[in-house]
């Protein structure tokens, strides 16, 4: 069996629960939610925003285990109201360029935080 790692990352928005940011097992990662939240707790209003914060948070756990957006193979989305699809897919299409990955896009009636408006979580493999 491959060793775990479980990463707590700095410059990340602490836990809101008993979890890790990401683990990697293997050549596997499993990347936490991640939301449009700052270090500081602080919360842009837009849901542009906040997708964009979300996926540099992404990244930021993607490469402390040493992946990237070329290695993600599933990612979930969850709005907080499914018409803002359109006002985030143009960044999704930056970040994951040529590399898309298999994804589910859900509305729910709301994520962790009242102002959180977006989440978004990701498997990886590494080559």
């Amino acid at each position: 069996m491959p060793a775990i790692t479980r990463v707590m990352l700095k410059g990340q928005p602490e836990p809101v629960s008993h979890y890790c940011h990401v683990v990697r097992a293997g050549h596997h990662i499993w990347v936490s939610g991640t939301v449009g939240m700052a270090a500081d707790g602080s919360v842009p209003d837009s849901v542009v925003e906040q997708f964009d914060l979300a996926l540099r948070n992404l990244e930021a756990c993607l490469k402390a285990v040493g992946g990237g957006a070329e290695h993600v193979v599933k990612v979930t989305v969850f709005l907080t109201n499914i018409d803002d699809r359109p006002l985030i897919n143009p960044a999704r299409q930056r970040y994951f360029g040529e590399h898309r990955p298999a994804s589910t896009l859900v509305e729910v009636s709301k994520l962790v935080l009242p102002e959180l408006k977006v989440e978004i979580e990701a498997e990886a493999v590494l080559p």
